[in-house]
């Protein structure tokens, strides 16, 4: 949707078609990750958490996975990651070659995951929970070949992840069997802290007002969506849709700023009237700050 605001010559739009690609990349691993899972049986009570996201104080972590056991918890991240990987032991480097043979220096997932483990250790600490914690970084790219592997990593492929797993979960007596794993599993979920994204504009150093104006038609993909009394109607298709403002919100509060204002809205959404615009956002849940004409709308907590 940001690349639908930013005009076909705009100088980050290589950049941000390339990080689009890779992300798409990454959940469909993800995916293939998750689907995999269904192979993983064990007769002892366990439960799996994706996407889990953890805080202690100033200190968040995102898990892509998290296997609860009465013998351990493995956390399980997801690396989609295709070409000839190399670990280096010598010099701690972590690089690939691509099938052109170029050769990209990337970071080491094994801190990231030796960072996870550390976090998660303290924290059941702080909440009383005696479970150690394990970890396994799973590659998800279907073309990518381990040319170096450093020695008793827990590392793997897609289709080697279950019996990785099962050889962690062996290495643990079952020394958690009078932990309630539900209790547990409640008690993450309610700490769970949903993922807080830095608007994108932000983040990708991309001025706001490079953003064309406009409200999105989902039907041919379109910045012709115009205000038709209490409707929304394309100009290109002549298709109608009253809640397509809504998208154009969420836009608005997701590339440019965490808050919108009357004037704000009209200006993004290309409209005049400040009648329409209060009544738009009034039917919104948004937070209201500010007096009268100065009103400022927030996403809540």
């Amino acid at each position: 949707m940001l690349l639908e605001r930013l005009e076909s010559n705009h100088p980050q739009r290589q950049f941000l078609e390339q990080q689009l690609h890779w992300r798409a990349a990454g959940k469909r691993g993800e995916s293939r990750l998750q689907k995999k899972f269904n192979e993983f049986y064990q007769e002892e009570e366990f439960h799996i958490l994706w996407n889990v996201n953890l805080k202690i104080g100033n200190w968040p972590v995102q898990m892509d996975g998290l296997l609860l056991t009465d013998r351990c918890a493995v956390i399980v991240e997801s690396k989609n990651i295709n070409g000839q990987l190399h670990f280096d032991e010598k010099t701690g480097e972590f690089f690939r070659f691509n099938s052109e043979g170029e050769k990209t220096v990337l970071e080491d997932p094994r801190i990231q995951l030796n960072k996870n483990v550390r976090f998660l250790t303290q924290f059941f600490k702080l909440n009383k929970i005696t479970l150690p914690v394990a970890g396994l970084i799973v590659f998800t790219a279907k073309d990518c070949e381990f040319i170096s592997k450093p020695h008793r990593a827990s590392l793997c492929k897609t289709y080697q992840m279950t019996e990785h797993l099962i050889k962690i979960l062996q290495a643990f007596p079952p020394e958690a069997a009078n932990l309630k794993l539900s209790k547990i599993k409640k008690m993450i979920l309610a700490a769970n802290t949903p993922y807080r994204q830095t608007p994108l504009c932000t983040y990708y150093f991309i001025n706001p007002k490079d953003l064309k104006s406009g409200v999105f038609c989902q039907n041919c993909k379109t910045l012709t969506m115009q205000r038709d009394k209490r409707n929304w109607l394309c100009s290109n298709c002549g298709i109608y849709d009253a809640s397509a403002h809504l998208l154009a919100i969420r836009e608005y509060l997701t590339f440019v700023e965490t808050k919108i204002t009357n004037q704000k809205l009209r200006e993004f959404c290309g409209f005049e009237s400040r009648a329409v615009a209060t009544r738009l956002l009034a039917k919104l849940d948004l937070e209201r700050l500010g007096e009268s004409k100065a009103f400022s709308y927030h996403l809540r907590e």
